[in-house]
């Protein structure tokens, strides 16, 4: 039975030896239907400083005007985008990139003037991705969202691939990190979080900063029964071992 599998990665590789894009490509090939979900924070802060474009965060969150939207567009579909999936072509892949406005597939609202072109997601259309998936290619998302009819806009990508792993009841859900998993107020691994324990390390303040929006995602789509796991891309295979049970990193459970 083909497994899907929901991978977040960040805007670039995760350094010379991660292999998540070689894993991504091996599942493929075995008959697996793996769907890559990606960030680029770092190169839209690079590009708003080339274009003197000011950037602010509120709760963790950028903060994106009119200028900037245009910006976080360009970056995320025209380059972080188009280079992972020429990637993945270069290791003998078949990928499709694409964004939340491609055929609907993210729908997402506003929500906080604070925040400006900054969207909650409303809905996932997984009819686009099951297409994508049945025609034997691996989709490649940016984290654009749609707001109807046609404003495209910025949304978390760690949000973005929950909620694609909920819509599609996939397998599993894998965010990749350069850290082993979650890690509690002394340094050591959680191996399995659940709501209770989520609230005291937030209320401890260990549980804090980027790492909030991945566990609330983990939570959207445990909910739906899929197996959510945070786990370090920096260890060759690692993708596959999350992806097939092996108990590594740190797994969600609703």
């Amino acid at each position: 039975m083909a497994r899907t599998t929901v991978v977040k990665i960040g805007g670039s590789t995760l350094g010379s030896e991660d292999t998540t894009l070689q894993d991504v490509v091996a599942m493929h090939r075995a008959g697996d239907r793996p769907v890559v979900v990606h960030g680029g924070g770092a190169m839209i802060t690079d590009w708003l400083k080339r274009l003197d474009i000011p950037s602010q965060f509120v709760d963790g969150l950028r903060s994106t005007n009119a200028e900037a939207i245009d910006v976080v567009v360009g970056v995320l579909r025209g380059v972080v985008n188009t280079q992972l999936v020429g990637q993945i072509v270069a290791l003998g892949g078949r990928a499709v990139g694409l964004c939340g406005v491609d055929g609907g597939l993210v729908t997402a609202e506003r929500y906080d003037d604070r925040l400006g072109f900054v969207g909650r997601v409303t809905g996932v259309n997984a009819e686009v991705l099951r297409g994508l998936l049945d025609s034997g290619a691996i989709p490649v998302i940016a984290p654009i969202g749609l707001e109807p009819p046609s404003q495209p806009l910025n949304i978390n990508a760690d949000t973005v691939a929950g909620e694609v792993a909920r819509a599609l009841r996939a397998d599993s859900l894998v965010f990749l990190t350069d850290v082993e998993g979650l890690l509690d107020g002394q340094g050591a691994l959680v191996p399995e979080l659940d709501q209770a324990l989520a609230k005291a390390l937030r209320e401890a303040g260990v549980l804090a900063g980027g790492m909030i929006p991945k566990v609330d995602a983990c939570f959207r789509a445990a909910e739906a029964g899929v197996a959510a796991s945070m786990a370090d891309g920096t260890v060759p295979g690692m993708l596959r071992r999350v992806a097939f049970g092996e108990r590594v990193g740190t797994r969600i459970v609703a």
